[in-house]
C-alpha cells in the first residue's frame, strides 16, 4: 500500500489522474514461538493457497524478517546485529 501511495502522490503533484488501488493477498506467515512457524501462500495468478509449516515456513519467515530489517536499517546494521545475535 505504501508504494502505491507514493506513486499516487507523485501523480497528484504532476496533476495526473490517480490510479485505483488493487489489494493483492500473497498469504501470511506466523511465528508461533522459537521453533514453530505456519503460513499460507497464495500465487500471483491463482486464488489457491498452499499451507506450509515446519522448517520451510521458518526459513521463509526468517528471510522475510531480514528483508524488512534491511529496508528499515540498512545492510551494515543488519549484518552487525545478526552476527551479534549469533554469538
Amino acid at each position: 500500500m505504501a508504494s502505491h501511495l507514493a506513486k499516487q502522490m507523485e501523480r497528484r503533484l504532476d496533476r495526473l489522474r490517480l490510479l485505483p488501488f488493487r489489494y493483492r493477498d500473497y498469504g501470511a506467515l506466523v511465528s508461533l514461538g522459537r521453533h514453530t512457524t505456519v503460513g499460507n501462500l497464495k500465487g500471483a495468478s491463482s486464488e489457491r493457497s498452499v499451507f506450509i509449516k515446519g522448517q520451510v515456513a521458518r526459513l521463509m519467515y526468517k528471510a522475510l524478517y531480514k528483508m524488512h530489517e534491511l529496508s528499515l536499517h540498512g545492510a551494515g546494521e543488519v549484518v552487525f546485529k545478526t552476527l551479534a545475535r549469533s554469538l
